[in-house]
This record gives C-alpha cells, structure tokens and sequence, in this order.
C-alpha cells in the first residue's frame, strides 16, 4: 500500500513539474515566434536572448498590485481561476508519457491515473474547461466578461461534437479505449519508412480534430472568448496580476493536453521516432527514455504549430465560427465515422 501511494506521489509531481516547467519556454517560444514572423526583435533584455524573460514575467505577476473590483460576486471571482488551471491540469492524469515497463517485480505504468477508459477521462475533463471560463464571466458582474464567457461555452459546444466524432472513430478503427493498445496499433511502418500513424488511417478525423483543439483552447483563429477588438479582453477582463497568469496558464496547459491527446490519436503517441530504434533495442529504460523524448519533441512540434497559425490566420467573425462548426464540420465528422464504421463492420466479416 506504502509504495503504491510513494508510487502514485511521484508521477503526480513528474506529470505536474513536466508542464508547469515548460510553461516559461513556451511564453518565451510564442513570443520570440511571433517577433520572428514579424521581423522584429521581441524579447531580448533580460538573460541572453531574453531566455529570462519569462521569469521576469512570473515575478512581475507574483508581486504585482492585485486589483480586486467591488462590483464582482468574491467568492466565485477568486475561484474562477483556480478551477480553470486544475480543470486544465486533470486530462494530464491519464495520457503516458512512455509505455509500461517491468521493474521492482511488477509492470509500472507511467500514467497516474491508470484506465482502460482513459481517453474518454481525458475528453470528459478537458470539456469542463468552460466552467472555469463561465464562472469567471458571471462573477466579474461585467457585461464585457458575460459576452466573452458566453461566447466561449457556444463555440466549445459547438466544436466539441466534430472533435467527439474524430474520437469515435479512431476509437472504432483500433478497436479499444486503451491508450497504450492505440500507441501499439501505430507502431511499425509501410514500405519500410512511411509510420504508420493514425493521420494516415484517417486524415478526415485528423482534420476536424486538429480544428476542435483550437476551438476548444481559445487560440487564434477561435479567439472569439477574448476578442479585444470587440469585447475589450472577454472572460478575464477583471482580473489582474497572479489571477490573470491562472488563467493563461490554464491557456497553455490545456493546449499541451490537447497536442498530447491529438498525437496519442493521429501521431503514435510516445511511439519513438523513426531513426531511433536501433538505440531502443539496447535497454527498456533506454526505450522509455527515448519514447519520453519522441513525446515531447511531438508535442514541442505541436506548440509551434499553434504559434504558427496564431500569427498567420485572422480571427473569424462569429457567425462564420458558428457556421463552421456546425454545418461544415458535423455533417462531416458524422459521414466520415459512418465510413469509418462500415469499413470496420466489413473488415470483420
């Protein structure tokens, strides 16, 4: 019993340090980034290449004057935030960083919280995401912060169905919730060097899931909760200081648990990389390493991605968001998991 808690404890503190610790690096990535496709120089003072800046950044939201409206409901006001950042932080619990490997007499699985449902888990929490953002709207008693809540809560409805669809059906082409079992199903290659991925089983799926993870986190181009062109900064208008730097790091934290989700899908999960499998024959802990860097680089390959896009796609007006979703993207997520399912019901015969 001691060692399960001991056990349970240290992938609770790896799985919580692995993300809060990347947080810096990716503020500073997306803010370099956007220097670079801009040709300017962004930040460039404080460390060499401005790499402490992002340190700065977190002393200055620590020590910062907290504002704190007398207009706002305080209770609901202060845990907003909190629930937004714990919300963003539970899908964490079950996507593996690496496969199980035997130690100590017995297999140890990576994930701290071990379920042959752990995808759905996973999709269940991240949904509750607009709670946090709702809360935050109702209890800032601002008609600003209700129209960006409220918009957020519609276009995550919205483009939760598409992306619900996408699941579904990889779920029905690899035959198991599992996610270790889908990571296996990927392994291997087509013609000696083509992985073989889900992207490549089903790239209608990748699609719209790759649109619903944008939606669902709020990034540019479904950035409508925030829309400082029309709502001066939505949801989080109210806040300030440490408050605000919850709620973006909820921002960043859910989209490191969507890539994650979106790679374990479509990307092997922390299948290794191709090249890699000479070095993984030597060791399982070799292997474990190695499947621990693939994620990461995959994931550090996705946050770019959302960089990318940020700078390069203008914001949708609402209703062609709205439109999107729901006549675009369902009628296909639903044609394309009735394909999906046909195809797999014929396999079996």
């Amino acid at each position: 019993m001691l060692e399960a808690a001991i056990e349970i404890l240290l992938k609770t503190v790896v799985i919580l340090a692995l993300p809060l610790g990347a947080l810096p690096l990716i503020i500073h990535v997306e803010r370099r980034g956007a220097a670079f496709m801009q040709k300017r120089l962004g930040p460039n003072r404080v460390g060499p290449f401005g790499l402490l800046q992002p340190l700065a950044d977190v002393a200055k939201f620590m020590f910062k004057e907290e504002v704190h409206p007398t207009h706002v409901r305080p209770f609901f006001y202060t845990a907003a935030p909190m629930v937004a950042l714990i919300v963003a932080l539970l899908p964490l619990a079950c996507i593996p960083v690496a496969g199980p490997i035997e130690a100590f007499g017995r297999t140890i699985y990576p994930e701290v919280f071990r379920s042959d449902m752990g995808i759905f888990f996973a999709f269940a929490v991240s949904a509750l995401g607009s709670y946090g953002i709702l809360l935050a709207g109702w209890a800032s008693n601002n008609k600003y912060s209700m129209l960006g809540a409220l918009r957020a809560c519609a276009q995550m409805v919205s483009y939760e169905l598409s992306l619900s669809t996408s699941v579904v059906a990889m779920i029905f082409l690899f035959g198991t919730n599992d996610i270790h079992v889908m990571v296996q199903a990927q392994s291997g290659y087509w013609l000696g060097f083509i992985p073989q991925w889900g992207v490549f089983y089903q790239p209608i799926a990748a699609m719209l899931f790759l649109v619903g993870i944008f939606a669902e986190s709020n990034r540019l181009p479904f950035d409508l909760a925030e829309g400082e062109s029309e709502i001066v900064a939505g949801y989080h208008l109210e806040y300030s200081s440490m408050k605000f730097a919850l709620f973006f790091m909820a921002e960043y934290i859910h989209m490191i648990a969507l890539s994650a989700l979106f790679i374990i899908l479509f990307f092997g999960g922390y299948g290794i990389l191709p090249g890699m499998e000479g070095l993984a024959s030597k060791s399982p802990y070799l292997l474990m390493l190695l499947q621990v860097v693939s994620l990461i680089i995959k994931i550090a390959c996705m946050i770019w991605f959302f960089v990318w896009v940020r700078w390069t796609l203008p914001r949708f007006r609402y209703d062609q968001l709205m439109n999107l979703g729901w006549e675009r993207l369902l009628p296909l997520g639903i044609a394309n998991l009735i394909v999906t399912v046909l195809f797999v019901y014929f396999r079996n015969q």
